[in-house]
């Protein structure tokens, strides 16, 4: 995945520009004399006054936008009618710092208008504002409609129907059924005050002040106080976003780890935006209450097992501050593996743009934090990309690289890898060899167009060899998201995934057809789940991923928008798997935390090769 600042700052922009061009929508009149926010509503996601003119439209105000670049306010009409399906709330855009206060009586007359936030390219569900506003305030000091209470009796068990194939896949203009489906219920509260009371934190606070909760405390729990993803036809409807109404400068996003609670009623106008959907934009905040999670440690490897991890250090370069930080997760937490695969390494000068490529100043500087810490004096091979050929930030030209112990491990070199030759596998007295140790499987495959190209390396541990093959596949980037208006979402970032998949399993059945008992580890960043096609193209009879020993509640390294889910994968050989004599581990250092130092947790497999 791109590193989550780096890709909110992108849509932060195209969000901008987006709420600019909604704001001169060529409008003409709506013809009915008196309309009210549920006529303007309507009973499906997208309002039948779109594009027209209303005037006085009246609403109590339940909450203001005074930051960012979608500034307005929340208007709630003052009764309501007879169909669930209608929302009573809807956004004023009003483009920069609202002159009305929440509890004020007020009628707008605007341009009613459907806004896609990130762009109809997204894919995104669409936003009923009423744009170009007049204001006249009535009176002020109003109570405030009572609150929608959001919880787990509210909230259906199904996500959200299919789409209208006639559509192209689009439930815009379905009826809202919101007794059926969680994302019609939400839908037809948008705008509307809504509250939730005590509900468990399942994405830790994050840079741009906004956490996740679940309303629904046992749907698909794990023992950490997460919500698992565990398959694409579950995707957990309890999750909801919060983010606050109160600048931060006035009053400080509180801190929350995945587990603890926010505690008491937290209150305010359901938004929704392309940041995770539905959205509670918080007028009253709950207090955090900790639940003590702690960063896990697995367990030291004994003298015969083989200890090999993966870890997506985030785009780690010289410049950074982290190193004594992801030194003391690889010393402490993983128990210095004798094998570490390392995704998202940075050239020596990161994200600058001059044609460095290599990157043996970020290595050198991860090993030497290493021994600070008390850990071996790693050694490490790597192949330097081609520059700007292998995606990820622009100039940063990140790469795998094998970090191992030689006091446990040795690496068997073989001369000519480097980045545009092919690894092979020969085979001398019965045993398979790679042709060239580091090296990079078949980097001229359109497969790895601007993607990392796996890393293939040769070890020997206590006399028998191991193969291990260092994945960072492409990410998803792309695709549409759980809650897009086209049901089920389309993932086109997959598509080349499966390609990377295809070919690594290729290598692998090469390896296997010179030595079938041959032990290879494939492992990194797949940036795909485990129950994913992308996982069964890269097993097809040659691998299987060893996060399905773990149970299906602990199944998990990455947290995204409330799902606690599968993205880096350690995947073995038939020879590894078959006497169940391996342990495997992910071990939850990072990716529950909002003091993490990376968004992935790494995963660590002992076996007796």
């Amino acid at each position: 995945m791109p590193s989550k600042s780096s890709a909110r700052i992108a849509a932060l922009t195209v969000a901008a520009v987006c709420s600019t061009v909604s704001a001169v929508v060529v409008t003409s009149p709506a013809h009915a004399d008196a309309v009210a926010v549920h006529d303007i509503q309507g009973s499906t996601r997208t309002s039948p006054l779109a594009g027209q003119q209303v005037t006085d439209v009246a609403g109590i105000v339940t909450g203001t936008r005074t930051y960012g670049s979608s500034r307005g306010f929340w208007i709630q009409g003052p009764s309501a009618d007879d169909d669930p399906a209608t929302s009573e709330g809807i956004f004023v855009f009003t483009s920069s710092t609202p002159k009305v206060a929440v509890g004020d009586s007020v009628t707008v007359s605007g341009t009613v208008t459907e806004f896609v936030p990130g762009g109809a390219s997204t894919g995104n569900q669409s936003v009923t504002e009423i744009t170009r506003p007049t204001v006249t305030v009535v009176s002020s000091g109003n109570a405030l409609p009572k609150a929608t209470v959001i919880d787990s009796r509210s909230v259906p068990a199904a996500y959200t129907p299919e789409g209208d194939t006639a559509a192209s896949g689009s439930v815009g203009a379905l009826t809202l059924r919101p007794k059926k489906y969680a994302l019609d219920f939400y839908e037809s509260l948008e705008g509307m005050n809504v509250a939730i009371d005590s509900s468990r934190v399942v994405t830790a606070t994050d840079p741009f002040s906004e956490l996740w909760v679940t309303v629904k405390p046992h749907e698909n729990p794990n023992r950490r106080g997460g919500t698992v993803y565990g398959a694409y036809s579950s995707q957990n409807t309890g999750r909801l976003q919060i983010q606050s109404l109160i600048p931060t400068a006035t009053e400080p996003f509180p801190t929350a780890n995945v587990g603890d609670t926010l505690k008491g009623t937290t209150e305010g106008p359901l938004d929704y935006n392309q940041f995770g959907g539905y959205t509670l934009t918080a007028r009253t905040l709950g207090t955090v209450k900790a639940g003590g999670l702690e960063r896990e440690t697995t367990r030291k490897q004994s003298r015969s097992e083989l200890a090999v991890a993966t870890y997506n250090v985030e785009n780690l370069d010289p410049t950074d501050a982290t190193f004594a930080a992801h030194a003391a997760a690889i010393v402490d937490h993983l128990q210095s593996p004798d094998i570490v695969s390392l995704e998202e390494i940075q050239d020596n000068n990161g994200a600058k743009n001059d044609g460095t490529v290599a990157a043996d100043q970020t290595m050198q500087k991860l090993i030497d934090a290493i021994v600070a810490a008390g850990g071996p004096a790693y050694e490490w091979r790597s192949i330097d990309p081609v520059n700007l050929a292998d995606g990820g930030e622009p100039g940063g030209n990140i790469r795998q690289a094998f970090l191992y112990n030689p006091e446990r491990v040795s690496f068997v070199d073989r001369a000519g890898g480097d980045a545009a030759t092919a690894v092979g596998v020969t085979k001398v007295h019965g045993k398979a060899q790679l042709t060239v140790s580091p090296g990079r499987i078949d980097p001229a495959n359109a497969a790895w167009t601007n993607s990392r190209k796996p890393l293939a390396g040769e070890f020997t541990f206590r006399g028998k060899s191991v193969f291990v093959i260092a994945n960072h596949f492409a990410s998803k980037g792309g695709d549409q998201s759980l809650h897009s208006q086209f049901q089920p979402p389309a993932r086109s970032s997959e598509t080349q995934r499966h390609l990377q998949a295809t070919a690594v399993n290729a290598f692998v059945k090469d390896i296997l057809a010179k030595q079938k008992n041959a032990d290879v580890v494939t492992l990194g960043d797949i940036n795909d789940f485990e129950f994913s096609q992308t996982t069964k193209l890269l097993e097809d009879g040659a691998l299987w991923s060893a996060v399905k020993s773990l149970p299906k509640s602990e199944r998990y390294s990455y947290d995204y928008q409330g799902n606690s889910q599968v993205l880096d994968q350690i995947l073995i050989s038939p020879s590894i798997r078959k006497d169940c004599d391996f342990t495997y581990d992910s071990v939850h250092i990072n990716s529950e935390f909002s003091d993490q130092i990376s968004d992935h947790d790494p995963q660590v497999l002992r076996f007796r090769p």
